[in-house]
């Protein structure tokens, strides 16, 4: 029985014969792959049947579809990866950035700890931090008193760990 069938496809689907699938075919094998990627060779025969076009056409058909499929879903693999990429490259990119700004920071109050050690001036000047936050701290102190020397320096000390104690409440957002 078998033999028959293949002589009479044989017959029926020459060189000659073969012909591009129609839109309607087309779907019916879109459906078809959707709801199983392999085909087996009693699906193949049914669809042969249904279509109208030799088996040899269908297998083709399902294999160059697996192919498409595949690269398909290594392309949205990729561009996944792609995205997931670019997005931690930026948030690299704006950390390096609020690194330099708080290192701009702890200098300048590296520099004011420092002017207040060693009591050189007789005022100290006004000094800006900038944080991340985009607000501007103002600190400045006025001259010294030589009499009140040890409790102004106290003071200073102060004021400094209350303005960068100001400033990491601004910008803490670990």
């Amino acid at each position: 029985m078998n033999s028959s069938f293949n002589s009479q496809n044989l017959q029926k689907y020459s060189k000659h014969n073969k012909k591009r699938l129609n839109q309607e075919q087309v779907k019916l094998l879109e459906a078809s792959f959707d709801s199983t990627k392999k085909l087996d060779l009693e699906k193949k025969l049914q669809l042969s049947r249904e279509l109208g076009v030799p088996p040899r056409q269908i297998s083709i058909w399902y294999q160059n579809r697996r192919a498409r499929w595949k690269n398909q879903s290594m392309e949205n693999d990729y561009n996944a990866l792609q995205l997931k990429l670019e997005n931690a490259l930026s948030e690299k990119m704006l950390l390096e950035k609020e690194t330099k700004i708080l290192q701009g920071e702890l200098e300048k109050a590296n520099e004011m700890l420092i002017g207040l050690k060693s009591g050189a001036q007789g005022q100290i000047r006004e000094f800006t931090l900038s944080t991340c936050c985009e607000d501007l701290i103002s600190y400045s102190t006025t001259t010294r008193v030589p009499n009140d020397e040890v409790n102004y320096s106290n003071l200073q000390f102060d004021e400094l760990y209350a303005m960068i104690g100001m400033s990491n409440k601004c910008c803490s957002t670990w």
